[in-house]
């Protein structure tokens, strides 16, 4: 039987999650192939629910609207908040009188905390409900946002800790949310929250600047103003919360079947090969999520023009992010696909060193494209290589952690090199280096096996 085969059968009907027709051959639904990243960090898999725990999951399931406005609600806060900054590295650096190296700890500090909160999550989620744990986290990230804006370089620091943290939580435990309650339209609703994740981040992007103006509070009005959707997320999160009550602290974990191997991703080359990949593209990533307004602008870009091109550069991530994990699920081997994404942002960081302004569009098209294929693929390999959901989890779990942690590295790298040297040739030359590093362990990670 093919690797993938295995993995999206054990995406399709992970332990304690019904199916509509369980024995179906997971092979011949094509609708597995979009839907096997809604398992990725499933806070209950292995976990089975007491009958107080199923009564409440009825309960939530008896309001599909509620769900959805909800899920659509919290999405588009799980990238805002981070898209929203960049724009306004220089006026915040400004005001603070922050070096490059001190402003790239703007955006690096939450990347940062995105790593050390997917390490919480999952327990989060069994201990307390995860309807209850993203409540919370929204409204920590209300809270990380408006401190953010306090006059006090600790509170923008701090801030951008909690805003970390929230953004982790919602990150770890929407998927897995998903996967239990919409078992049969996980790939549709799946659609539904990374595009309205993506669109929040677009949105903010775009507006940061234009927000700066209208609401005449410079950057603070600006940077605060996503608080409201923070805040707009929790109140639809809120009836949800209480009607689960019911089932937090009831779940037991579930008792694993005879012959059921326990596999230790940490100990497993492969696992490792996933976890470096997801980490160097999410690197690539966060560099132009911190830097490529201000890579625009100090080539002489206004302000305004930068921040749409940048939401132009988000919003074209759908298209990579969608076609990208349905060519893989149809290959016995991704390394095409590595060899793909790797070069469209290798091209695209390679055009920011040698035309920035004339390029901008087109750079900000080719990566987009790249960036979305590789976040969806390195998505997309973490099921591949899993022989079944529970180890799905488990590496999805490492992946987030140490790729998180790893990425929070390349903006605050790139900020210091373009400190050094007042120049964004050298930072841009090693973000190159990181393409071919992520190259090399991609076509060993896209191998036809499992961990």
């Amino acid at each position: 039987m093919r690797a993938e085969t295995r993995a999206r059968g054990a995406a399709a009907n992970p332990p304690g999650h019904s199916s509509a027709n369980p024995s179906s051959n997971p092979s011949e639904s094509p609708a597995v192939l979009v839907d096997a990243p809604a398992v990725l960090v499933d806070a209950e898999a292995g976990v089975e629910p007491s009958r107080a725990g199923a009564a409440a999951r009825r309960a939530l399931l008896a309001h599909p609207a509620l769900l959805l406005v909800g899920i659509v609600l919290a999405s588009l806060n799980m990238r805002a908040a981070l898209a929203a900054v960049a724009p306004l590295v220089g006026e915040i650096s400004g005001a603070f009188g922050l070096s490059a190296t001190a402003s790239s700890l703007v955006t690096s500090v939450p990347v940062l905390f995105l790593g050390v909160g997917a390490l919480l999550a999952p327990w989060l989620g069994r201990r307390f409900g995860a309807e209850r744990v993203l409540l919370a986290a929204l409204l920590l990230l209300a809270v990380g946002i408006l401190a953010r804006v306090l006059p006090s370089v600790y509170a923008l620091y701090g801030g951008g800790i909690l805003v970390g943290t929230a953004i982790a939580l919602l990150n770890v435990l929407m998927p897995g949310l998903i996967k239990r309650d919409f078992p049969d339209r996980a790939a549709a609703m799946t659609s539904v929250y990374t595009g309205a994740m993506i669109a929040g981040a677009t949105v903010a992007a775009a507006a940061a600047v234009p927000l700066e103006k209208a609401l005449g509070g410079g950057w603070e009005a600006s940077l605060g103003f996503w608080s409201l959707l923070a805040v707009v997320a929790a109140v639809a999160w809120l009836p949800q919360a209480l009607i689960a009550r019911g089932r937090t602290g009831h779940e037991v974990r579930a008792v694993p079947a005879a012959g059921t191997r326990r596999v230790s991703v940490w100990r497993s080359a492969l696992a490792w090969q996933v976890t470096l990949f997801m980490g160097l593209q999410s690197l690539w990533s966060y560099v132009l999520i911190a830097w490529m307004p201000t890579i625009f602008t100090d080539h002489g870009m206004s302000r305004s023009t930068a921040g749409v091109v940048f939401a132009f550069n988000n919003l074209v991530q759908v298209a990579g992010a969608f076609v990208v994990p349905l060519l893989a699920g149809r290959m016995r081997s991704q390394r095409p696909l590595i060899v793909l994404v790797t070069t469209l942002v290798a091209a695209g960081y390679a055009g920011l060193m040698v035309a920035p302004v004339a390029g901008a569009w087109l750079w900000a098209a080719v990566l987009g494209v790249g960036q979305g294929g590789a976040v969806g693929l390195a998505l997309t390999l973490i099921v591949l290589r899993s022989g079944d959901a529970v180890t799905a989890a488990r590496l999805s779990g490492m992946a987030q952690t140490v790729g998180y942690l790893l990425a929070a590295a390349g903006p605050l790298a790139a900020g210091a090199l373009h400190q050094a040297t007042g120049s964004w040739t050298l930072p841009i030359c090693v973000v190159l280096g990181v393409c071919a590093a992520a190259l090399t362990v991609g076509l060993f990670a896209a191998r036809d096996r499992t961990v």
